[in-house]
């Protein structure tokens, strides 16, 4: 489970990086998974969430094969997630983003769904799951260390949040890695300057008085949610009111997203 320098790192950094989470027959089932269904839904791949001209997208893959389930509920980071967003939290959303090669523009230094912290603390926590090696030249997520904490939207910010800022790290580290970091640090993706993909899981968590990125009791199929389990059930919050009638109140929830989230 998460140790005590993994929740100082989340508290002071904004992230924590968890090297071989994900074990070789696991990353090779994802890695399958994730191509095949960017074959079948071809250009309607990521619809449910948007599209984007420098990256292949997926979502609602909770839906989409029970290898993603073990994603969405990994106890390890739900008790990191737990940490964020100790009043309680949901799944906001689970996709994919593929870097396409030789996509040469990065995307803006952001937070997740625009938000910032409020009266109740933190309201996202957000992870990032390596299918393929991150390197300093395919495309790497960067993070501007500490900025979680500084209550600031970059885009507003920012003359410039598709720049450089002078205090970024770059996240470099091997497949099988995943990063879980506070949702309001300023982060996003760079360029991918070689000639493969580079591929990677977002599984998304936000605060339960806030509404689901995606509606995930709106997304998933009936037969899907009569196999989850109680866990999954309540961490998608399909059995929560509440969280219907947020949802129904906030249509098209990607309109809080930046570009290129």
């Amino acid at each position: 489970m998460a140790t005590p320098e993994e929740a100082k790192a989340l508290d002071e950094l904004g992230f924590v990086i968890l090297r071989d989470l994900i074990d070789e027959p696991w990353l090779k089932a994802l890695r399958r998974r994730v191509e095949e269904l960017f074959e079948q839904e071809g250009e309607n791949a990521g619809h449910e969430f948007r599209t984007e001209p420098f990256a292949r997208r997926l979502a609602n893959l909770v839906d989409k094969g029970e290898v993603f389930e073990r994603v969405a509920a990994h106890p390890k980071v739900l008790e990191l997630v737990r940490h964020v967003l100790p009043g309680g939290f949901k799944l906001s959303s689970l996709n994919a983003r593929s870097t396409l090669p030789f996509a040469a523009e990065p995307q803006p230094l952001h937070v997740d769904m625009g938000l910032l912290p409020d009266e109740r603390g933190a309201a996202v926590c957000n992870s990032v799951w390596l299918l393929d090696d991150f390197t300093a030249d395919n495309g790497a997520t960067r993070f501007v260390p500490g900025s979680h904490r500084w209550g600031k939207n970059p885009r507003e910010t920012l003359a410039d949040p598709l720049a450089p800022h002078p205090d970024e790290i770059l996240i470099t580290a091997p497949a099988g890695t995943v990063v879980v970091y506070n949702a309001h640090i300023w982060h996003g993706g760079t360029a991918n300057r070689t000639a493969r993909h580079r591929r990677a899981l977002h599984s998304f968590y936000v605060r339960r008085d806030l509404p689901q990125q995606q509606w995930q009791k709106k997304l998933l199929r009936p037969e899907t949610q009569a196999r989850l389990s109680p866990l999954l059930r309540d961490l998608l919050a399909l059995d929560d009111p509440l969280n219907d009638t947020l949802s129904e109140a906030t249509p098209g929830l990607s309109g809080f997203l930046p570009p290129r989230a």
